[in-house]
């Protein structure tokens, strides 16, 4: 297998081909990750790379069967299943968390630097069967919304707790106009996608509120979390296919937890920021609507 030459997918693209010992240096560096659907001579369609035995550590799946030929398309235009993917760099991801940081604390920048993070972020998204993701939202479209946002980062130092306590429904109002902004404003190779966030704001807020609730409990709101994110996926509307959320509670509990722990020792941060994002965003994946409902 040293002498076969790989393809992988990256942004909806077909990248390669390239030599084994290339693809591993990516996958070593990070721009080849787990979910990463590559293709050789030999598999019978692309598949992701933590599924090829013996490609990415840690890694393992069932043998691929030979197909002649060439890599089949990647997704280009058929309505397909599969899991989502990020195909971030370590110090791209850092850099622009901390300048997204910034932006809210600086709070005028804030509007330009969100929208800016989202059209990177967004750019790095692989969603199959939607080639090219892009996000195409102005930073004057809902600036007054980052302008609060960034205002309320504030309000956790004061110590009027009453304060505090109301900017919980508040933020949780922003956040919920922010999807709706981000869904509206996707495309892909150039066309707008018709997608729409229909979630109620007052659904989103009792989500807030039941997730500060949860706290209470210790570890209680990695279930919420879960809970959360597929309420959220089941309002997303104007799709051939359903957005599904996978993770389970305790993946969403042990994971967020070696997260926050590896991250108080500072160095691990950029490594452990990509981990995170790279196993969060693989726990999206789209299905033909009505298959859990036969599942």
């Amino acid at each position: 297998m040293s002498n076969r030459s790989w393809f992988y997918a990256s942004n909806g693209q077909q990248q390669g081909p390239h030599p084994e010992t290339q693809l591993r240096d990516l996958i070593t560096r990070g721009m080849v990750g787990a979910d990463t659907l590559v293709w050789t001579e030999g598999m019978s369609g692309w598949q992701r790379a933590g599924d090829i035995p013996g490609l990415v550590p840690g890694g393992s799946g069932p043998p691929s069967f030979a197909q002649p030929g060439g890599p089949p398309p990647v997704a280009a235009g058929g309505y397909g299943g599969g899991a989502l993917s990020i195909d971030v760099g370590l110090w791209p991801l850092l850099g622009w968390a901390l300048l997204f940081i910034i932006g809210m604390l600086l709070v005028i920048p804030a509007p330009w630097v969100a929208t800016y993070f989202y059209r990177w972020i967004v750019s790095r998204i692989y969603v199959p069967g939607r080639p090219n993701l892009a996000f195409n939202g102005q930073p004057l479209d809902i600036w007054y919304v980052f302008i609060a946002i960034g205002i309320l980062t504030y309000v956790g130092s004061a110590d009027l707790y009453y304060l505090q306590y109301l900017s919980i429904p508040i933020q949780a109002v922003l956040s919920w106009m922010v999807i709706r902004w981000v869904a509206a404003n996707l495309s892909s190779n150039g066309q707008p996608l018709p997608i729409a966030f229909n979630g109620s704001a007052l659904g989103y807020v009792g989500w807030q509120v039941l997730l500060y609730l949860s706290f209470i409990t210790i570890v209680g709101w990695a279930w919420v979390v879960t809970a959360w994110m597929r309420w959220i996926c089941r309002n997303i509307d104007g799709t051939h296919r359903e957005v599904i959320f996978t993770a389970s509670g305790l993946e969403v509990l042990w994971r967020t937890l070696v997260f926050v722990i590896a991250c108080i020792f500072i160095i691990p941060i950029p490594w452990m920021l990509r981990w995170y994002a790279q196993w969060y965003a693989s726990q999206f994946a789209l299905a033909e609507r009505g298959t859990l409902a036969n599942a």
